[in-house]
């Protein structure tokens, strides 16, 4: 009979009598990861992306390459990357595992040969038991995708995420049984198959082998293993987020009560970066650990009469190479915090850009948002340009007109004199009872003297060309308009920036028409907005900023950006947390439903003195 209690107590006594050698393979092959394997793997997939010879920045488009053979093939070769990595690290821990205790740099330095020796299986496996649960989501995905054409095909899909009309629950009604039939299938083939990789290198068998045998040993047994694979990988998620939340609210608070002195407080900030830098790498080391010791001593309790090999002596004595290596994990965790004090600069640069105007407090892209934006500090107001049937720009971000007037007509069928007749404010509350659809002219002429637009391109497809001219055509005549109105000596002092191209941004998620506005227009400001940016698919020195979704913002992207030399922005920020740590991350342009909040938050900012901003820092820093 297989006891839980059990099974914790050979991984807990597993991990205590070979933790040094454990932490050295763990290093040895971390080295190795990130000199040779993981370079390697990126390249490798870098290169089948640029084959594509197109740019994924979008959901769309990802699933657009996802659903083709070359792109199920380049998702195939993505995972299955991935899990050799993995499973080569889990398996050289196995192979210390196994082993009475000894010379710990011997010991790991054993493991990580005998665990590139094994290589060739090691990716057998991969393909056989990775595959098979890729391939059981093909059906899945084709039947969810069914569903929704059949559901929601014919709806506008903001008008879904937003809404939530009765046929969205429909379709999750009807998705779920079959979403819930996969995953017990799923389940069921990985915890049949979870002594695959201990068997193959234990009893040195082809991967097919070792599924089988896997099977042979897990029969009967299925419900205690789900527990114990369960409960280790619940440990494993909790324990990062509980000791960030321990130092943020325990530790951080300790640092304001000292000195804001430099002299004080960079020290102590340090000390407690570096103490935060060792226990992240602690808890990793323990993580990936846990989960290859669950594994050997699940295979030796089943496969043997004892549970593992018996603890070695206790008079087996570590060798100076072991001290050196961890003496090298705490001078890397004190060089990584002074990287991260470094880091910090006290300034606080961000440009408000509101979205749609401040549409949280009125009617979104409606003259009224905008009047209402300007009044609450922002640099920016962004704007959604779409074309109508007689060839006007209008301020309107959905094809259709259900969301906001419960009109199903699209936008693009409808001329002007139409439009302006359509409202679209009493959706918002009764204080905006007839607000019309404007033009582009006419939030052209609102922004003159105070803020600026960012024009959203929005086209219908074929009718992308159109649209550029449209708007490009909108801002000569907005030029002409001021020029004229200079000419007033009683409107002089609000007639905006001599040339509107200079004072406008064009927006788009659509790299070709970056271009075109580029071709057309080169001194205008172009953002390229995107959703995520897939390693290798886009030319990032076409676009004079990249807007991001928010969570894809990483110190990654931001050193990107500064070498190739484009703004980063930020979309949509509506939280005061998030936007100070976007701020920290140095973002240029943080585009928000709510203005006000944020220029809130840069003026409660601006009045903190150095040392309290540090401590601001560190605290976005840990939640980051």
């Amino acid at each position: 009979m297989l006891h839980i209690s059990q099974l914790a107590s050979d991984t807990s006594r597993s991990l205590r009598d070979h933790f040094r050698p454990l932490l050295a393979y763990h290093l040895f092959f971390t080295l190795l990861a990130t000199a040779v394997l993981l370079p390697a793997v990126a390249w490798t997939l870098t290169s089948l992306l640029n084959q594509f010879g197109r740019p994924v920045i979008s959901n769309s488009e990802l699933l657009d390459i996802m659903i083709s053979p070359a792109g199920f093939l380049w998702l195939m070769a993505a995972v299955g990357f991935s899990f050799l990595i993995l499973y080569l690290q889990q398996a050289g821990m196995i192979l210390v595992a196994i082993r009475p205790r000894d010379n710990h740099i011997r010991l790991a330095a054993e493991a990580l040969w005998g665990a590139l020796r094994r290589l060739p299986g090691l990716a057998g496996l991969v393909v056989i038991q990775v595959g098979t649960h890729l391939l059981l989501l093909v059906p899945l995905v084709l039947t969810v995708g069914w569903l929704y054409s059949l559901f929601l095909g014919g709806l506008d899909p903001y008008y879904v995420q937003r809404v939530r009309p009765p046929a969205l629950w429909l379709f999750l009604a009807v998705s779920l049984p079959v979403i819930v039939i996969w995953v017990s299938l799923a389940a069921t083939l990985y915890f049949r198959w979870v002594l695959a990789l201990p068997v193959l290198l234990l009893e040195t068998v082809s991967p097919r082998a070792a599924l089988v045998r896997s099977q042979q040993l897990t029969r009967g047994r299925r419900r205690h293993i789900a527990l114990a694979v369960i409960a280790v990988l619940v440990l494993i998620l909790a324990l990062p987020i509980l000791v960030t939340a321990l130092f943020d609210t325990l530790g951080t608070p300790l640092l304001w009560w000292l000195p804001e002195r430099n002299a004080v407080l960079i020290p102590a900030m340090l000390g407690y970066l570096t103490l935060y830098v060792l226990v992240t790498l602690a808890i990793t080391f323990l993580g990936i650990a846990l989960n290859s010791l669950l594994s050997a001593c699940l295979y030796l309790r089943l496969a043997h009469s004892e549970p593992r090999p018996p603890s070695p002596p206790g008079n087996a004595k570590p060798g100076r190479l072991a001290w050196a290596l961890e003496i090298a994990v705490v001078l890397f965790a004190i060089s990584q915090a002074w990287f991260i004090v470094n880091s910090f600069e006290l300034r606080d640069e961000v440009r408000i850009t509101a979205h749609r105007g401040s549409s949280m407090d009125a009617p979104e892209n409606t003259l009224a948002a905008i009047e209402l934006a300007i009044a609450h500090g922002a640099d920016h107001v962004e704007i959604d340009a779409r074309l109508t049937a007689d060839d006007h720009v209008v301020l309107f971000h959905d094809r259709s007109l259900q969301r906001l007037a419960g009109d199903e007509r699209n936008l693009q069928d409808l001329p002007l004199e139409v439009l302006t007749n359509v409202d679209v404010g009493s959706w918002f509350g009764d204080a905006f009872i007839d607000e019309r659809i404007p033009t582009l002219q006419e939030a052209l002429a609102v922004t003159r003297d105070a803020g600026s637009l960012m024009i959203d391109i929005k086209p219908d497809p074929g009718r992308e060309l159109e649209l550029v001219d449209a708007v490009i055509a909108t801002l000569h005549r907005e030029n002409q308009a001021r020029e004229a109105c200079r000419r007033s000596p009683s409107n002089s002092n609000s007639c905006g920036d001599a040339d509107v191209l200079d004072d406008v941004i064009l927006a788009t998620m659509s790299p070709s028409i970056v271009r075109e506005i580029k071709a057309r227009e080169p001194q205008v400001s172009t953002t390229l907005l995107a959703q995520f940016v897939l390693p290798g698919t886009l030319d990032r020195t076409s676009f004079d900023a990249l807007g991001l979704r928010h969570n894809r913002i990483t110190e990654t992207e931001m050193k990107t950006a500064r070498r190739y030399g484009y703004e980063l922005h930020a979309w949509t920020v509506n939280d005061r947390a998030r936007m100070s740590q976007l701020i920290d991350l140095g973002v240029d342009n943080i585009i928000t439903d709510r203005p006000d909040l944020l220029a809130e938050l840069l003026a409660d900012r601006r009045e903190l003195s150095d040392g309290a901003l540090l401590l601001v820092k560190l605290r976005n820093w840990l939640r980051s």
